[in-house]
């Protein structure tokens, strides 16, 4: 049986930088929980930000690719350069993923971290534009299938192949 990573903002834990949750009430992610498929993880917080924390967003509307690769980098809201513990929620995210043979994630989309089809463009404004989190581009590089909160059928029907 696979098991799936999934953002625990998601699962409903208050994990986000504003201390919220932001939970997916779907009877899939409800039958996977029940099943023992769900391996929860929030790559911010396992890299030791505190909750709540300033929001972040990668800056001058790059990608996670861009953080990963050096050239870009992810700053918060005050302006304090916090890429190193985003690349190291990254890494803890993949172990963790590794460690429990998880294929496919799903997680919140638009974060810095977890986006995988929206990420905000660095400009504190709202403003989204397509790209990835730094997390999902390291788990994309290792083969990993990450899902939006919005593509959990689509994760459904990969996981009943």
């Amino acid at each position: 049986m696979d098991k799936v990573l999934v953002s625990a903002c998601l699962l409903g834990q208050p994990v986000r930088y504003n201390a919220v949750g932001k939970p997916l009430a779907h009877r899939l992610l409800e039958r996977w929980q029940a099943e023992g498929r769900v391996v929860s993880i929030c790559p911010e917080v396992m890299a030791g930000f505190a909750i709540p924390r300033a929001p972040a967003e990668i800056a001058s509307g790059a990608d996670g690719d861009a953080v990963l690769s050096g050239v870009a980098r992810v700053i918060d809201s005050t302006g304090a350069d916090v890429t190193d513990p985003f690349i190291e929620g990254a890494r803890i995210a993949l172990r963790i993923a590794r460690d429990n043979g998880c294929r496919f994630a799903l997680l919140i989309d638009g974060s810095p971290s977890c986006g995988s089809g929206m990420i905000y463009d660095g400009s504190f404004s709202g403003r989204k534009h397509p790209g990835s989190g730094v997390t999902v581009a390291l788990l994309r590089a290792n083969g990993i299938d990450v899902f939006s909160d919005r593509e959990i059928e689509t994760l459904a029907a990969r996981l009943d192949r």
